[in-house]
């Protein structure tokens, strides 16, 4: 298989750019090409061979990742498939691309991989990196319901047949739109242990417009996605959740702010998924109401 990856980056971490680049370039087999989108910001220096585009403007993680997409041909149609990968990570082991395409050739269903994201220090894994609910054991690979934004690769079928990521949502459950799309349209999604990002633990809450984010767009998600009667069930959890965890009053304004949001703004087309579909992402571990 042919891969390619994208990387979006806002040109403030030009070290952990190169490293990761010089990581990719390091992978077994077939080179992969490689694009840097400077998302809003100029690209720092980059290796030759290393195509860049510069966007005038931040479009967001799913918008600058679009970008990236349409670099190698309409829905990434130049390559088989692309990695997407976070400007700060690196990968560690020589064999992933090689893993990637084995998996990919071995089971023609399979749409997406996520990789486990380490950190370089410790090894740990955090929780929230795993994604299913079942997450105490990293370590375990499996059938997964979504995917990690900077560390995954992508069939690029994928994006031809269900379409890309959603720019309106700028930052936050950009992927899980992607995945719950795959799903419907028969692909799966593979978290594999063994492919491993390396990444600095950090907390999702470091952006600024997290807590706001979160909120609007879970509800963006479920008026995407959803079929109707689960649309105000998915919500109603995820509003007791917020609760529970007993944000910070600042956050919980700006939670509630985004909860406003996501009900007034518009999200883009609603495709509602199939019945049969809240069964296999039920059959999987995660039902679609949480």
């Amino acid at each position: 298989m042919k891969l390619g990856a994208v990387i979006i980056t806002m040109g403030n971490r030009p070290d952990e750019l190169r490293a990761l680049l010089d990581s990719v370039t390091a992978q077994d087999g077939d080179r992969i090409e490689v694009v840097v989108v400077g998302n809003g910001a100029p690209v720092p220096d980059v290796p030759a061979g290393v195509r860049t585009v510069e966007l005038p403007e931040n479009l967001g993680i799913p918008g600058g990742r679009n970008v990236g997409i349409e670099a190698f041909g309409p829905s990434g149609a130049d390559v088989d498939a692309l990695l997407f990968l976070d400007d700060d990570g690196l990968l560690p082991n020589r064999d992933t691309a090689e893993l990637c395409r084995r998996a990919f050739e071995a089971d023609p269903e399979l749409g997406i991989i996520t990789f486990r994201i380490a950190d370089p220090e410790t090894g740990a894994t955090q929780r929230r990196h795993v994604p299913r609910l079942r997450a105490a054991d990293p370590m375990r690979s499996s059938r997964v319901t979504t995917f990690l934004g900077g560390a995954n690769a992508v069939r690029t079928r994928v994006v031809a047949e269900v379409g890309p990521l959603p720019e309106e949502f700028f930052y936050a459950h950009e992927e899980t739109d992607l995945a719950w799309r795959a799903l419907d349209a028969g692909w799966m999604i593979d978290y594999r242990a063994d492919m491993v990002l390396n990444h600095p633990t950090t907390a999702p809450s470091r952006h600024a417009v997290y807590h706001r984010m979160v909120a609007r767009n879970r509800v963006w998600l479920a008026r995407r996605n959803l079929p109707a009667p689960l649309v105000p069930l998915y919500v109603g959890v995820w509003l007791l959740l917020t609760l529970v965890r007993r944000p910070s009053p600042p956050a919980l304004k700006a939670w509630f702010g985004g909860f406003r949001e996501g009900w007034s703004m518009p999200c883009g087309p609603r495709r509602p998924m199939k019945w049969r579909t809240v069964w296999r992402l039920t059959r999987l571990g995660r039902p679609p109401v949480i």
